[in-house]
């Protein structure tokens, strides 16, 4: 691992950067992180999804079956319903980092001080 100069701080690995593209690639679609900010604010089935986000139901549960496959969401059963959640409380908080800070930034809202995040 490189060390940057000066700084005596050491460059991610290869591997850890792989997995944070891989999770920054799921989080570009604008439905997909939709989905996520949804569910940050509490779990859901896919129809309450769907209503929230305004998307088509078969739409929203491709984005879930992505979104679990890499490890971001999980499911349980609830009776005959499908209930999602979040499984990954990182990709939560930099996801509510990056949309509070957007969302201040456009309505003119004083942001808070930035917080530093896990090894950074």
């Amino acid at each position: 691992m490189a060390t940057s100069p000066g700084s005596g701080i050491e460059d991610p690995s290869a591997d850890v950067l792989t997995e944070a593209a891989a999770a920054f690639g799921l989080l570009a679609s604008p439905a997909r992180l939709h989905i996520v900010w949804a569910l940050a604010q509490g779990e859901s089935d896919v129809t309450g999804l769907a209503e929230r986000v305004g998307g088509a139901l078969p739409a929203v549960s491709q984005h879930l079956t992505k979104l679990k496959l890499a490890g971001l969401v999980r499911s349980r059963r609830e009776g005959r319903r499908q209930v999602y959640l979040l499984d990954d409380p990182d990709v939560v908080e930099v996801v509510g980092l990056l949309v509070g800070r957007l969302t201040a930034r456009t309505t003119g809202a004083e942001l808070p001080a930035p917080r530093r995040l896990r090894g950074l």
